[in-house]
């Protein structure tokens, strides 16, 4: 299947992730294309699309937001998946889960894509990328910085995208 995975990134380590579930499903025979949101045009020649974000207070970034607007009513009869990255912090820790709460937009894309599946993963925060309030946050609330992507539930989730997917090609 043609497959469009796109992820919009503030500092790239979201579009890594899209990298990775792209990776995994061109591994499950799917010929895949790896697009930031404002490079995806129209979804003529596509089969399946996996769509995601990260996520900063609680909110998707707008380019992925306007791709699931701009796209919805080619979406009908493709298979769709949605994925959050966000948490930041010690696994199971307060703050870690008040960030892995969904995202403000998702009922919205939700319902504009009809997606299958949402799946929020870890996220990474370094304070050489960020600016100077967001610089100034991480002195105060410590335990944030550091790369907490599990790529190994990354991959995971990404080979169950491509098993659904070689089901319906089989089908």
């Amino acid at each position: 299947m043609r497959v469009l995975v796109t992820a919009a990134s503030e500092h790239g380590s979201t579009e890594a992730i899209a990298q990775a579930i792209g990776e995994v499903l061109r591994s499950g025979g799917h010929d895949v294309r790896v697009l930031p949101p404002d490079e995806a045009g129209a979804l003529a020649g596509l089969d399946a699309v996996v769509l995601g974000s990260a996520v900063y207070a609680g909110h998707w970034l707008e380019p992925a937001t306007a791709l699931a607007t701009r796209v919805a009513t080619e979406l009908p009869g493709r298979p769709v998946w949605l994925f959050s990255s966000g948490p930041v912090g010690k696994p199971g820790g307060k703050l870690a889960r008040q960030m892995g709460e969904d995202p403000a937009e998702l009922a919205a894309v939700l319902q504009a894509t009809h997606a299958r599946e949402h799946k929020m993963f870890a996220g990474k925060l370094e304070r050489g990328e960020l600016h100077g309030l967001q610089r100034a946050a991480l002195w105060v609330v410590r335990g944030l910085e550091g790369d907490f992507r599990d790529w190994q539930e990354i991959r995971g989730w990404a080979q169950s995208i491509a098993a659904q997917l070689s089901e319906v090609t089989a089908a």
